[in-house]
C-alpha cells in the first residue's frame, strides 16, 4: 500500500527533533555502529550540501519537512561527498532528489532507480517525479534512470556506486516480496567498501515482523538481519528522525500520519501533533574485498 503526499499535507507538518532509544543490541553485537548524527549538528557540514537544502528553486512544500527529515545531517551522516556515484532508490516525489541532483551536479553521478511501470499508483509517482525534474533540469545532474523492482536489479553498473541511499522504501519491497533481491542489487552495484544508507519506519520490537510490511513500519533488527544476509556490514546507526510520539498503532498504518493523513480532515490535529513517523537511519558498507 504506497501513497504520496500532496503539497497541502506536506506543508502543514510539525517540527520534529526528539530521539528515541538507540538500537542496543545491534550496537552492542557490532561495536563498530555507534556513529551517530544529531538533530542541528550541521557546523562542520559541506557549504555546497548546505546551499543545496537552502536553495530557493526546490519546492516549498519539501523545504517545509526540513525541520522533520534533518536532510543535511542525515546525508552527512551518510558520508555524501560531490564527486561521489550515487544512486537514488524509489525517489518518490522528488523530495531527495532537488538536493542530491543539485550537489552532485558540478562533479558527481547521478543515477536513481524508478519502480518498473505498470502498477497505477507507482507510474503516477513517477510521472510527477519526472515532471518535477523536468522543470529543474538546469540546476540538477544528468539523472540516469534504472529501475528497480521483481526481477529488475540493474541499478548501476556492477561495482561502480560510492553510496546507494533509500528513503523509507525497505517496507514497499517487503511488501510486493523482493526486498532481498533489492538489497543483492543494491550489493552488486556498490563498489567494496560503499556506503548502503536505509531510513525506514522503525517497528515496534515487542511486536514479530509482518514480513509483509503491511503497516509500513519494519523493526530495526529485521532491516539489519536482511543487509547481513545481503553481505553489508553495519557502521552506524543515527537517531536524527526518531520520533517517540509516535506509538506505531495507527489505523491506516504508518500513511495514518503526516505527510500522507489518510484519515483527511478526521482527527487531523491529532495526527499532526504526532508529526511524520519514527524512523531509524542505519549505515551499511560493502567489505572491501
Amino acid at each position: 500500500m504506497k501513497f504520496y503526499p500532496t503539497a497541502a499535507a506536506v506543508s502543514a507538518l510539525a517540527l520534529l527533533a526528539s530521539s528515541t532509544p538507540a538500537l542496543q543490541a545491534a550496537a552492542a553485537a557490532t561495536p563498530s555502529a555507534t556513529q551517530a548524527a544529531t538533530p542541528g549538528a550541521t557546523t562542520a557540514a559541506d557549504p555546497a550540501l548546505l546551499a543545496a537544502v537552502a536553495s530557493p528553486a526546490r519546492t516549498p512544500a519539501f523545504a517545509a519537512r526540513d525541520s522533520a527529515r534533518h536532510p543535511v545531517e542525515e546525508l552527512s551522516f551518510f558520508g555524501l561527498a560531490p564527486a561521489m556515484t550515487v544512486v537514488e532508490l524509489w525517489p518518490g516525489g522528488g523530495y531527495w532528489t532537488e538536493i542530491l541532483g543539485a550537489y552532485l551536479q558540478p562533479k558527481g553521478q547521478y543515477y536513481v532507480a524508478l519502480p518498473p511501470p505498470g502498477n497505477a499508483e507507482e507510474d503516477a509517482g513517477v510521472a510527477r517525479w519526472r515532471a518535477r525534474v523536468s522543470a529543474q533540469r538546469d540546476r540538477l545532474a544528468m539523472i540516469r534512470e534504472t529501475t528497480l523492482g521483481a526481477h529488475h536489479d540493474d541499478i548501476a553498473p556492477a561495482k561502480s556506486a560510492d553510496l546507494i541511499l533509500t528513503f523509507r522504501n525497505l517496507h514497499n519491497w517487503m511488501g510486493d516480496g523482493y526486498a532481498e533481491e533489492a538489497l543483492a542489487a543494491c550489493y552488486k552495484a556498490l563498489k567494496p567498501g560503499g556506503i548502503l544508507g536505509i531510513e525506514e519506519h522503525r517497528g515496534r520490537n515487542d511486536r514479530p515482523q509482518d514480513p509483509k510490511a503491511a503497516n509500513g513500519y519494519v523493526r530495526e533488527d529485521y532491516t539489519i538481519g536482511l543487509a547481513r544476509k545481503a553481505g553489508f556490514e553495519l557502521v552506524g546507526s543515527s537517531q536524527i528522525n526518531a520520533n517517540p510520539k509516535d506509538t506505531k498503532d495507527w489505523v491506516d498504518g504508518v500513511w495514518t500520519l503526516p505527510p500522507t493523513l489518510s484519515q483527511g480532515e478526521k482527527d487531523r490535529a491529532r495526527y499532526l501533533a504526532v508529526g511524520e513517523a519514527d524512523n531509524f537511519v542505519l549505515k551499511f558498507r560493502k567489505p572491501a574485498q
